[in-house]
C-alpha cells in the first residue's frame, strides 16, 4: 500500500482513481467488459483521468486476446499529435487497429468516428449534457450497425431517467404475433431490373427566420444535441445554425478570410463547438445538404446564404491551380498537388496545421528530406499556409 488511508472515511466511486487506486479493481472491470464484448468492435473507453485512462489500457492490453501493441491506445488532450494519429486510424473504419480507444475528457464531443460499437464508462458522469454527448458518440449512423452497447459500470444508466428528453416510458401495446406471410402458389414473386433506374429520395425545404429555403435529404435518420444537450430535429438544429453564424462572422467575405487560413479556421471551429455545433455534427449536415464532396466551407456558406452554390473540392482544386501553380517552382508545386490530391480524396482535415507534419513525412519519407527539397520549416509553413488563401478565392464560374 502507498499514500495514506484516512480512517473513518467511506471512499465512494467518485474518489477512485482520484484519492485512491485499487488495480485490481481497475483489471476486473476490464476483464468483465473482455468476456461479456466483442473483442474486435470499435469501442471507447472513458476513465477518471489521464493516467486511469493510462492504466486502463495496459490493462486491456494485457488481458484482450489481441498481442497488437496497438490494439488499446489512450487518446487524451496531453498525447498531442501522436494522439491524433492514432485518433484518425480509430474512425478509419477501414483500419482495425486501434480497436479500442481510453480516455477521460477529450473523446466526449466532437469525435465523428461511425462505426462505435461500445461506449465503457469508468467513471462517474455528473453532468447531464456531457452524459448525452457521450452516448451520442455511439448513436453514429454507419452500414450494418442497428445498435450499440453502453458498460456502465457506475450507474450513469440513471441519466436515462429525464422525461425533459425523451419522455415517459410506455407500456408495450398488447397485440396477437403476426404470422409471417406465404405467397401463394399461382402468383409469380416479382423481380426487380437491377438496370432499372431507382427512384431519388426526395428532399424536403426548411425555411428559415429570413425566408429563405434551404433543402435537406428526406428519408435520413440522425439525431442533434442542442447546446443545452436536449435532442432537437435537423430543422431546428438548421435554424439555430443560421442565428449563430452572423455572431461568428458579419458576411460571406469574413467567412472565406476566416476559412482559408488554417489557423482562424481551427478558432472558427472551436467557436462553433463552443456555442453546440461540434465538428461531427456539421458533417451530418455535410451530407443532409447533400455536400459530400464538397468542403466544410460550402455547408457554412449555404446555411449562411441559401442563394451560394456549392462546389465540389475537385472543383476548387482544379479552378485554384492555375493561380497556385503559376506562383510555386516545381519542387513547391509537386508539394501542393499531392496535399491537394489529399484535400480532395479526403476533406478540410488535410489542410489543418497540425496534419502538415504527417503530409511531409507521407510525401517525403521524413522531415529531413522534406527540408531538403522545400527548405527550413518556416518556407514550408508558409507555403502551406498562403496557398490556401489562393484555394478559397476560387468561386463557381
Amino acid at each position: 500500500m502507498e499514500g495514506e488511508i484516512e480512517e473513518g472515511k467511506l471512499y465512494e466511486e467518485k474518489d477512485f482513481n482520484r484519492s485512491i487506486e485499487i488495480v485490481e479493481r481497475e483489471a476486473k472491470r476490464v476483464n468483465i467488459f473482455l468476456e461479456e464484448a466483442n473483442q474486435s468492435e470499435k469501442t471507447i473507453i472513458f476513465g477518471a483521468n489521464q493516467g486511469h485512462a493510462a492504466l486502463i489500457r495496459d490493462l486491456v492490453n494485457q488481458y484482450a486476446k489481441s498481442n497488437d501493441p496497438f490494439y488499446c491506445v489512450r487518446v487524451t488532450a496531453n498525447d498531442g499529435e501522436e494522439g491524433e494519429r492514432l485518433l484518425r486510424q480509430f474512425q478509419d473504419n477501414e483500419k482495425t487497429v486501434p480497436t479500442i480507444l481510453t480516455t477521460s475528457q477529450k473523446l466526449s464531443t466532437g469525435v465523428d468516428a461511425r462505426n462505435i460499437r461500445n461506449i465503457v464508462l469508468l467513471r462517474p458522469v455528473n453532468s447531464m449534457i456531457e452524459f448525452k454527448q457521450i452516448v451520442g458518440r455511439g448513436t453514429r449512423l454507419f452500414d450494418g450497425k442497428e445498435f450499440f452497447t453502453i458498460y456502465d459500470f457506475v450507474d450513469a444508466y440513471k441519466h436515462f431517467s429525464d422525461p425533459e428528453w425523451d419522455g415517459e416510458p410506455l407500456e408495450p401495446e398488447p397485440g396477437e404475433p403476426k404470422p409471417y406471410p406465404t405467397p401463394e402458389p399461382d402468383i409469380p414473386p416479382v423481380v426487380s431490373d437491377p438496370d432499372e433506374p431507382k427512384p431519388r429520395k426526395q428532399k424536403i425545404k426548411i425555411k428559415l427566420r429570413n425566408g429563405k429555403e434551404r433543402e435537406i435529404k428526406h428519408m435520413v435518420s440522425t439525431s442533434f444535441w442542442s447546446a443545452d444537450g436536449k435532442p432537437i430535429s435537423a430543422e431546428e438544429f438548421l435554424n439555430n445554425l443560421f442565428g449563430e453564424l452572423p455572431k461568428l462572422f458579419k458576411d460571406e467575405e469574413e467567412l472565406r478570410k476566416l476559412w482559408s487560413n488554417p489557423m482562424t479556421r481551427k478558432t472558427l471551429l472551436e467557436n462553433l463547438d463552443a456555442a453546440g455545433f461540434p465538428k461531427d455534427d456539421l458533417l451530418t449536415l455535410q451530407k443532409l445538404v447533400d455536400m459530400e464532396k464538397s468542403d466544410l466551407y460550402d455547408v457554412l456558406e449555404y446555411v449562411f446564404n441559401g442563394d451560394y452554390i456549392a462546389m465540389t473540392r475537385e472543383a476548387r482544386a482544379k479552378a485554384a491551380e492555375a493561380t497556385i501553380f503559376a506562383l510555386l517552382n516545381d519542387k513547391q508545386r509537386e508539394f501542393i498537388s499531392f496535399v491537394l490530391s489529399k484535400y480532395v480524396e479526403t476533406g478540410v482535415d488535410e489542410l489543418d496545421q497540425d496534419k502538415l507534419p504527417i503530409l511531409l513525412t507521407n510525401k517525403y519519407q521524413s522531415l529531413e528530406d522534406a527540408k531538403e527539397i522545400l527548405g527550413d520549416v518556416a518556407n514550408i509553413s508558409r507555403l502551406f499556409i498562403e496557398f490556401q488563401e489562393h484555394l478559397y478565392k476560387q468561386k463557381v464560374a
